[in-house]
């Protein structure tokens, strides 16, 4: 075994070597292991939460000015340290360094509102509610707290979840992606230069091990999850289970409706960022388009066509490519095998980019853009989700036969419009069964101060990322009632169910 560099744990901030397995972390875009990771056995984590848990008591007490301070400190040192964050990123995932500055920026923006903790967490205040009584509510946070994040934004996930659960005045516990952990981890050495207490924040490494001491440990009060359906669905119900509050993000498969009055040109410059930006491994990406008439749906895959020819592919360390790799070689052949499928259906593949080749880069996880037109919704190219470069058109003829089919689908996360007509814009936005509507915006990720969430079997749980959500999923509201009796006055009892009749 080559001698690699080895990723560790962040524990009461500690690098530990934690665990007697490890995997190798590949780069994409050469196909080549660079590092080594530690995956944390059942103990580590342990640990992990024991340090969580003992920091918990003085965090919490911590005035949550002093806590929002920290979270302003980390975001300038987040922006000193942009560049070798992304190198990272852009190393173990692939995507673009543009791409990946993107990401770090909306980030970045989560750190900032949670900055703004001290006014988010104040109360309601109600005086003389009965004679002499006064009534106010407050937000305290739940204790130790827990994140499991995908691979395709391991900078920008982890940072929807800890800085607002420990603004808060919770501690966390992270388990980043096995596949590109090593952003997240220099991203969580930042929080302790910026500020953060030992054991606040700890970062674990590994895999369903580390996931399950997670779900089991009854330190543990909160979990938050983002990746696919069938995972989502089976952490919600084992931490429900186990008595924990869980908001488990699950998969996507979002429609973009094309309008017989869109600007064609403009509705395929955005799809063609929305479909293949960051090779299409995002939950908030558009696979599938749906084009209301035959002469847009024609339109449509032309213009698709032109712009597809003009793409560059290769490395992400090359700001002037378009698209990077696939992460794995694992999901490079699910990929491909889903554009097998779909030729096998039946669907027209008009761009084919199974074949592409990248000049010094040959056992790279590349995958060019696919194009396919004439889907249908029995098709496997449209019931799951694919997450690549791969863009499905299918033709209808109406609005209605577009949302209908939306509305059908087991996913709701994301979807979008394009057209001019402000009447059919509102009736889309207004009845689509889906909870995240863009119009005329393809990619409708909501911003750092409103919270992201999907409908359906995109999202388990009553509260999206991050936003006003994140604040009510970390902390629990407690009601207070106060009165002071005038001293020496001797009241008379009262078996009456207390009102203000």
């Amino acid at each position: 075994m080559q001698n690699l560099p080895l990723i560790q744990h962040l524990i009461d901030g500690q690098l530990v070597a934690g665990g007697s397995r490890s995997q190798d972390v590949f780069n994409p875009a050469t196909g080549q292991a660079e590092k080594r990771l530690l995956l944390a056995d059942k103990a580590t984590v342990e640990q992990a939460i024991a340090s969580a848990h003992a920091a918990y008591p003085a965090w919490r007490a911590t005035p949550p000015l002093k806590r929002a301070r920290v979270m302003s400190r980390l975001k300038v040192l987040l922006e000193e340290n942009a560049e070798q964050i992304c190198a990272l990123l852009t190393a173990e995932h692939g995507k673009v360094v543009g791409d990946a500055m993107g990401e770090l920026q909306r980030g970045i923006e989560n750190v900032e509102y949670a900055s703004y903790a001290p006014e988010l967490l104040k109360g309601e205040h109600s005086k003389n509610v009965g004679t002499g009584v006064d009534s106010w509510s407050e937000f305290q946070p739940l204790g130790v707290t827990a994140g499991i994040t995908p691979f395709n934004f391991p900078v920008m996930v982890p940072l929807w979840m800890w800085p607002m659960a420990i603004a808060c005045g919770n501690t966390f516990v992270l388990k980043p992606s096995e596949r590109d952990p090593s952003s997240a981890l220099l991203v969580a050495q930042l929080a302790l230069q910026a500020g953060l207490p030992p054991g606040v924040l700890n970062v674990v490494n590994g895999d369903k091990e580390a996931v399950d001491t997670l779900l089991a440990d009854k330190r543990v009060q909160a979990i938050s999850f983002v990746g696919s359906t069938p995972i989502a669905e089976t952490i919600y119900a084992t931490g429900c289970a186990n008595g924990k509050r869980v908001q488990a993000l699950g998969g996507a498969k979002n429609h973009a409706v094309v309008m017989p009055d869109a600007d064609v040109a403009n509705a395929v410059s955005a799809l063609m960022g929305a479909a293949y930006g960051s090779c299409g491994e995002r939950c908030m990406a558009i696979p599938l388009v749906v084009a209301v008439g035959d002469a847009v749906a024609d339109a449509v895959v032309a213009g698709l066509r032109v712009e597809i020819a003009k793409m560059k592919v290769g490395p992400g360390t090359d700001a002037s490519n378009d698209m990077g790799p696939l992460v794995t070689q694992v999901h490079f052949d699910k990929v491909k095998g889903f554009v097998d499928q779909g030729v096998a259906e039946g669907a027209t593949l008009v761009v084919d980019g199974r074949s592409i080749t990248v000049p010094g880069h040959e056992r790279g996880y590349f995958l060019g853009a696919c194009l396919f037109d004439h889907v249908k919704p029995g098709m496997t190219i449209y019931q799951e989700e694919i997450f690549g470069p791969v863009l499905g058109v299918m033709r209808v003829n109406t609005l209605q036969e577009a949302m209908d089919l939306i509305d059908a689908h087991e996913y709701g996360n994301g979807t979008c419009i394009f057209t001019r007509d402000g009447e059919a814009a509102r009736y889309f936005s207004d009845n689509i069964l889906v909870g995240m509507v863009g119009v005329n915006v393809p990619l409708p990720v909501p911003v750092a101060y409103h919270s992201f969430g999907g409908w359906k079997r995109s999202l388990f749980g009553d509260l999206g990322a991050y936003g006003p959500d994140a604040v009510r999923f970390y902390t629990k509201r407690k009601t207070i009632t106060q009165r002071w009796p005038s001293a020496g006055v001797r009241e008379g009892t009262a078996f009456s169910f207390p009102s203000n009749r």
